[in-house]
């Protein structure tokens, strides 16, 4: 699942007059309720709520994969549900402190937050989106905006909220006689996609749904499963219409003329040509000015044609599937999934039914523990671990890879059966084991440079199924890069020919983003993001006590890039992905393997595509040619030049379906980056 859950609270804000002592907007849901939190059908944590008055106690905490958030809040409502303060306390997923406030005085609102603090004197109700809190939130914006005209609300800082009634459903009481009448909801406008939840019939909260997430009212965890898969079918109409919508399979023959192709052969552009695709694939490579009967022309203007890019660390669902072609990235390698799910996913994408990259699977598979991720195959014994590779492999997987509570001990067993049955191995380095045992294993590949580096800072009894494998990462600035234990598994991977699958990004994110300033990855396109995801974008993800603090953090993320750059001179391979989305993360990606580890954008398009093409043996894909898979999107500038021309995209094939960035973003709240090309039908 992603490293961020876009879990929102809403805070109404409104200036009014009460008379005659009215009563609490309250009255009616006095005291305890207790809700469970569930990861793909795992119970991991709670949500509780104490109602007193006009007072809201929420005690929200859950963890999954070691590591997730513990929050208190404290909410006071008017007498008409309008809160009049809130305060929320704790800590995020990756640790970063929760210290946020908002109160109203009568027309005045103010609120502080990790980002800094804002005020506004209100001259009509507004919403308040708040950064942090529990899904419970969702109630108190959602009886507000069911009164509200056409169900919406403008939003502080900017924006509208709206709500959107989904469908009736039932389910049976928790005490087994008769049934609980509910109303599913959608409430959108604050970020890219719409969040789901559940209410009973008076208006009390039941339900936070998502595919792999949920917080159900304890007594009903029974049919957590069935209000999951809602979250997923209305996840997929969206996507299904926005398909239908924007997705243009033209009839006949396909022309972009006046173009540029990258030639990763070359690593250089060609001369202006005319690219000709029929159905899925490229018929022709012609002159610039050719034309044909009955095709559809698309105008190029000059521009350049990239191959498709590959996400080589990616868990696809398909809130993210559709973002990525948008950004060029028409392969994903999925490195853990929900099977049914993903495979699911896979099938609507490939039917066209879904905008979605083409996917590489790898087999999840992760040992049973306390801290155990819940996610693809969970095992206790190495024989289940074995098994797992036969359930793979008969499902048609390229590969697996091994998670953190597996038993090191049982990788060199793990790693021969997989190889025997010719699938690939990668993953972390198990807890209590180190990058050498893995090596020493026969992985193919390494994710995550830290899960390398931590294995010269640790010592063996340190538990990286925590938060520790981050926050260890503050250890690394005081590491000889040329002593005898760096250098041992450095030649390790040069003489098992073992590719590194960095994630620099997401290690960028982690330990260089602060409260308050835009994340560096985020700084070329953050105005074009909706109001509630430039907020998201200005936070930090760790926590940073002190100056001490920052200052090991940032020496820390230099000695990552320069191990990084040690490793690419000594010949290793590197793998580019992200473990954040893709999508613009992955251009992020590859701009800091040229600014940092003195890659040129030319070998960076290369890297990208047609390395990564061979890497997993698509030999259809990662070049402009005839006979090939039509992968690959239009830019205006030259990326030969400079890697940033990426992020400006004009139009994207998909095997022969067209996509225009710009007609669709909106739909995302994203402004769009480019014009439309001219399309002569």
């Amino acid at each position: 699942m992603k490293f961020r859950l876009l879990l929102l609270g809403f805070v109404v804000l409104a200036s009014y007059s009460c008379k005659n002592e009215p009563t609490s907007s309250l009255a009616d849901y006095q005291g305890d309720e207790t809700y469970t939190v569930i990861v793909g059908e795992n119970k991991v944590g709670y949500l509780k709520t104490n109602i007193s008055g006009d007072t809201i106690n929420i005690d929200y905490d859950y963890k999954n994969n070691g590591r997730g958030p513990t929050m208190k809040e404290t909410i006071v409502l008017n007498p008409e549900g309008f809160p009049t303060s809130w305060d929320v306390t704790g800590n995020t997923t990756f640790g970063n402190a929760i210290d946020e406030h908002f109160s109203l005085e009568g027309e005045n609102a103010s609120w502080t937050d990790a980002t800094g603090s804002g005020s506004a004197t209100l001259e009509e109700p507004q919403l308040y989106v708040n950064q942090f809190g529990s899904p419970y939130s969702t109630v108190l914006a959602a009886r507000l905006l069911l009164n509200a005209p056409e169900n919406t609300l403008p939003v502080l800082p900017a924006g509208n909220l709206t709500l959107t009634k989904m469908e009736n459903v039932t389910v049976p009481n928790a005490s087994g006689d008769g049934e609980l009448a509910l109303t599913t909801y959608a409430l959108s406008g604050a970020d890219l996609d719409p969040s789901y939840f559940i209410l009973d019939d008076a208006q009390k909260f039941f339900a936070y749904i998502s595919p792999r997430y949920i917080v159900i009212r304890e007594g009903f965890e029974a049919v957590e499963k069935d209000m999951r898969q809602l979250s997923e079918n209305y996840s997929a109409e969206r996507y299904e219409n926005l398909q239908k919508e924007f997705a243009h399979n033209y009839n006949g023959k396909v022309r972009i003329s006046n173009v540029r192709v990258f030639d990763p052969k070359t690593l250089s552009l060609t001369e202006p040509v005319s690219v000709v695709v029929e159905g899925e694939k490229i018929a022709a490579i012609e002159a610039a000015d050719a034309s044909g009967e009955d095709e559809i022309q698309i105008e190029g203007n000059g521009g350049t044609l990239v191959p498709g890019l590959f996400e080589m660390h990616a868990h696809t669902g398909d809130d993210d599937a559709l973002l990525n072609v948008l950004a060029g990235v028409t392969s994903f390698r999925d490195m853990g999934n929900d099977t049914e799910v993903l495979s699911s996913l896979i099938e609507k994408i490939e039917s066209g039914v879904l905008a979605g990259p083409r996917v590489t699977r790898l087999g999840f598979i992760e040992g049973k523990s306390q801290y155990n991720a819940n996610n693809g195959i969970v095992v206790e014994s190495k024989e289940e671990a074995l098994a797992a590779v036969d359930t793979y492999d008969s499902l048609g997987f390229y590969g697996v890879k091994l998670y953190n509570s597996m038993n090191g001990d049982w990788a060199p067993d793990i790693v021969k059966k997989a190889h025997d049955q010719g699938l690939f191995v990668t993953g972390h380095v198990p807890a209590f084991s180190n990058a050498n045992a893995m090596l020493n294993a026969g992985f193919d590949e390494m994710t995550h440079i830290n899960q390398t580096m931590l294995g010269w800072v640790l010592e063996p009894d340190e538990d990286t199924r925590t938060l520790l494998r981050l926050t260890a990462m503050k250890r690394f600035p005081e590491l000889d890069l040329n002593s005898p234990k760096v250098q041992e598994t450095m030649d390790l991977f040069v003489a098992n020919n073992t590719a590194i699958d960095p994630t620099l990004a997401i290690h960028e994110m982690l330990m260089l983003s602060r409260n308050g300033e835009v994340t560096p990855g985020a700084v070329d396109y953050i105005d074009h993001m909706p109001p509630n995801e430039q907020r998201s974008l200005k936070v930090a993800l760790a926590q940073i006590a002190d100056d001490e603090e920052d200052k090991a953090y940032r020496e820390a993320y230099a000695k990552i890039v320069e191990t990084l750059k040690m490793m690419k001179d000594k010949g290793i391979f590197i793998v580019a992905g992200t473990d954040l989305g893709g999508a613009f993360n992955l251009h992020r990606e590859l701009e800091l393997y040229n600014q940092q580890l003195g890659y040129t954008p030319a070998e960076l398009l290369k890297l990208a595509s047609y390395d990564m093409a061979a890497y997993l043996g698509k030999d259809d894909l990662g070049s402009i040619e005839p006979g090939k898979l039509a992968d690959f999107f239009l830019v205006p500038g030259n990326p030969v030049e400079d890697i940033k021309a990426i992020k400006t995209i004009a139009l994207v094939s998909r095997g022969g379906t067209i996509y225009y960035p710009t007609e669709v973003y909106p739909a995302f709240g994203i402004t769009p980056f480019t014009e439309k090309p001219e399309v002569k039908e």
